[in-house]
């Protein structure tokens, strides 16, 4: 069982390490194949979002997640899990969801922590969340339970399955990809980039990391480390740069968490955009 060393930076109203998300600059760069743009396109037609909640469990943990799809279609729908910042599943993850539910996925939003629990502020997160940092295949396993609750959907093409996290989730499906999990891909927005060392005889998934170019939390000796763990085995990754972005900048929640736990993030909605415009074009590469 891997256990890791969180090695954030500190929050400045406390003691505590930041573990929510990291990232650091880097230039854009490409090692993605390159094939047809999305075929998913966005239905327009908000009214036909179904959500709901459902129960599920791992290893005698109940988790409380909400699987969203567009109830108005009705052909297969490659399954997209989003796995919540450090904060739990708040409101957020489950807006993502519905995005991508409009863009035609069966999209679940995912319960890491257990029981729907939620974190109100980052001494509650650091707690909640480290328990994944030292044990990655804990969330791995939490992740895999997801994905085996969205398949039970008659409406989830079961061959076609991506996840996707922001901060605290981007490192967890980033590491369950090195670890082996079965997705077509995974894609990190402001993600931690610290985690397992990649196998060539575990990873399956393609992937893409969306970062922040002014990020402060994630030195660039971790960027570059985490870049060549994925060149010495061949990996199949895009590493995407947004200049001036920081910390949590898809967010629009994140000016306010500043303000209110001096933390260094801020939302930037041209790096939201670019980010969410590149996830729409790797899952058109990832899926056919």
């Amino acid at each position: 069982m891997e256990f890791l060393k969180p090695t954030f930076a500190l929050l400045l109203t406390g003691s505590f390490a930041l573990l929510s998300c990291n990232n650091e600059a880097g230039s854009n760069e490409q090692k993605s194949e390159e094939k047809k743009d999305s075929v998913i396109s966005n239905t327009g037609n908000p009214q036909a979002i179904r959500e709901e909640a459902v129960t599920y469990s791992s290893n005698g943990t109940t988790l409380k997640g909400y699987v969203t799809f567009d109830s108005s279609g009705t052909g297969k729908r490659p399954i997209v899990l989003v796995v919540p910042e450090w904060w739990g599943l708040t409101e957020y993850p489950r807006m993502r969801a519905k995005q991508l539910a409009q863009l035609g996925y069966l999209a679940m939003a995912v319960d890491i922590y257990g029981d729907g629990k939620t974190a109100g502020n980052p001494t509650d997160a650091q707690k909640a969340a480290t328990p994944f940092y030292q044990n990655v295949q804990l969330a791995k396993a939490r992740l895999e339970a997801a994905l085996a609750k969205a398949k039970t959907y008659p409406q989830a093409d079961t061959s076609q399955t991506a996840a996707i996290g922001y901060c605290f989730g981007g490192s967890v499906v980033l590491n369950a990809a090195k670890l082996g999990s079965d997705f077509d891909g995974v894609v990190s927005f402001h993600g931690g980039l610290e985690g397992v060392q990649p196998n060539k005889n575990l990873l399956k998934a393609k992937i893409l990391v969306c970062h922040g170019g002014t990020d402060s939390f994630v030195p660039q000796p971790q960027v570059d480390a985490f870049r060549k763990g994925l060149d010495s085995i061949g990996a199949n990754y895009t590493f995407k740069t947004y200049p001036g972005a920081t910390h949590a900048f898809t967010n629009p929640d994140a000016d306010k968490k500043a303000a209110e736990f001096k933390m260094p993030i801020k939302y930037n909605p041209a790096a939201d955009s670019a980010s969410w415009n590149d996830m729409k074009t790797f899952f058109g590469q990832i899926f056919h």
